[in-house]
């Protein structure tokens, strides 16, 4: 079978043509996940009173709690009429260090602080930039966070008091939960709904009472069921709910 250079040219375009719309489909494709991870953020209520018993703290008052979630509603309104408008990701971190710099530190604790700093961090990963020395910066200080790394580097990485392990129920893989600090007396507020990173399946998980401050291992941390309102049985059919609607 011959082809003439025409006809070789014809094949070319529109190989390339396929790949291009491949291209602008796997584009599309990820903007839309960033769009819902970002509505999801927005919806979410970041300062209620169990999200901050699932950290051992008491909450603080509605006037703070107010202000913080219209503030990062606002920023994820920014965020997602960027990404609308497709910023590139120099341009997305700089709307992100704006509306960080528009918080005062020392209008808050040290507990307010750290929770307002890792929404940020939440916002940063669904994004996709690097945001981490920033948030140090102004958690910290620039001087102190300098400090901070020294002092990491010459002690090596945080210590891990415990580890707990399960495993997914769709793929096996170890869902492991690094607890980092204990505090007697801190109730098991919650079941969590979490979702393993390897399959995506839903599971459910209890960490038990007396952990001040943990970090999530192969998996992300989806809902939060208050244990004074969720049973056992109404949370596993909260998780039934979650497998049959979010496919």
């Amino acid at each position: 079978m011959r082809y003439c250079i025409a006809d070789i040219n014809k094949l070319w375009v529109t190989l390339s043509e396929t790949k291009l719309q491949q291209k602008t489909t796997n584009l599309m494709t990820d903007k839309l996940i960033t769009l819902n991870k970002l509505n999801h953020f927005r919806k979410k209520d970041k300062f209620s009173v169990s999200a901050w018993e699932e950290r051992g703290l008491n909450p603080s008052d509605n006037e703070v709690c107010d202000r913080l979630q219209n503030l990062f509603n606002d920023c994820a309104d920014n965020l997602i009429e960027a990404i609308n408008s497709d910023f590139n990701p120099k341009q997305l971190k700089s709307i992100l260090k704006k509306w960080l710099d528009s918080i005062d530190s020392s209008s808050y604790d040290t507990e307010e602080r750290e929770l307002i700093c890792d929404y940020f961090d939440q916002l940063s990963k669904i994004i996709s930039v690097d945001f981490k020395n920033n948030l140090n910066n102004w958690l910290y200080g620039k001087v102190l966070n300098t400090l901070f790394k020294v002092t990491s580097f010459l002690k090596g990485q945080e210590k891990v008091l415990e580890t707990l392990s399960q495993n997914c129920t769709k793929c096996n893989s170890k869902l492991e939960t690094f607890i980092m600090r204990k505090e007697e007396g801190i109730p098991d507020y919650s079941w969590k709904i979490i979702q393993c990173n390897d399959c995506n399946e839903y599971n459910l998980l209890s960490t038990g009472p007396n952990i001040k401050e943990y970090r999530f291992g192969n998996y992300k941390s989806i809902e939060q069921l208050p244990k004074i309102e969720f049973t056992e049985e109404q949370a596993n059919t909260r998780l039934q709910q979650i497998k049959t609607f979010r496919k």
